[in-house]
């Protein structure tokens, strides 16, 4: 009996991925434009490194994708395991090998700011992501702002990791983008009239608006500006106190010295506890 001869079969090549700076900003850049999700990537990359305290915690490692505990459980985390780590899947598994995750959300916050009209933020890599939730802090205590709380508490959670009054006023400028949700903090309302926007109005508005208190029906308090809607923490408001207040002033008058302060603040938040990070992925 004779046989027709096999066909030969046709391997598809290999693919090759292969990532550069450029193609990965680009990426983040149409993320962010297309989905306005820029404030959840700011506060992604802020909660993974914030839990650093007295040499403790760091470097950011984004712990938070493991949810059976840790970082990824924390009520002061509520909707990043799942609304930012959603938004950002399809890239981190474009790029997955290519580069750690926490370094893909250290440069998306970057990229969100500059989007949003803020500074433009340089990012260095290296940072090691963990393999379970063990690797992470095992309390947010201590580690993350409350914002039903004033001054005193502002100081234990900054003064630790090595920010002055000055980082503080800064870094609570990126109030300026963003909305409180009631689902995952339990306050509610955006800080400013346009919360895509990165800019001093967060300091201007603390100055120049009437806010009145309220309590949100998660029985949170917060203060409300009834004309535009707006509202603001009791951690914003104690920043109207000395000796806080005079960088308050500052930056609602000159964005251009915010920028600068808030830049350099952020750059040192986001490499806390990190050694040997390098200038390219």
């Amino acid at each position: 009996m004779a046989f027709a001869p096999r066909a030969k079969r046709t391997v598809a090549p290999r693919v090759s991925m292969t990532l550069t700076y450029d193609t990965l900003v680009s990426d983040l850049t149409s993320l962010v434009q297309d989905k306005n999700c820029g404030p959840i990537l700011i506060r992604l990359s802020w909660h993974d490194a914030g839990v650093y305290s007295e040499g403790k915690g760091g470097c950011p490692n984004a712990a938070m994708r493991f949810t059976d505990g840790g970082e990824g459980a924390f009520g002061a985390n509520a909707g990043l395991p799942t609304v930012a780590l959603d938004l950002l899947k399809p890239i981190a598994d474009k790029y997955e090998g290519l580069v750690a995750n926490a370094d893909l959300w250290a440069l998306a916050a970057n990229v969100a700011i500059e989007v949003m009209g803020g500074p433009k933020i340089p990012t260095r890599f290296g940072r090691e992501d963990a393999t379970s939730s063990a690797d992470g802090v095992d309390s947010q205590v201590g580690r993350l702002p409350d914002g039903d709380k004033g001054v005193d508490h502002l100081e234990d959670i900054f003064y630790p990791k090595g920010f002055d009054d000055k980082d503080i006023v800064a870094l609570s400028g990126a109030h300026s983008v963003g909305s409180c949700h009631l689902d995952r903090s339990g306050f509610d309302g955006p800080w400013t009239d346009e919360p895509l926007k990165f800019d001093n109005a967060y300091f201007a508005d603390m100055l120049n608006k009437d806010y009145s208190e309220e309590t949100t029906s998660a029985g949170n308090p917060q203060f409300r500006n009834k004309d535009s809607g707006t509202m603001m923490l009791i951690s914003d408001l104690a920043l109207l106190e000395p000796p806080y207040r005079e960088y308050v002033e500052k930056y609602a008058s000159d964005q251009d010295a915010f920028f600068e302060d808030y830049a350099a603040a952020w750059v040192k938040l986001q490499e806390l506890g990190c050694d040997g990070l390098r200038d390219t992925l």
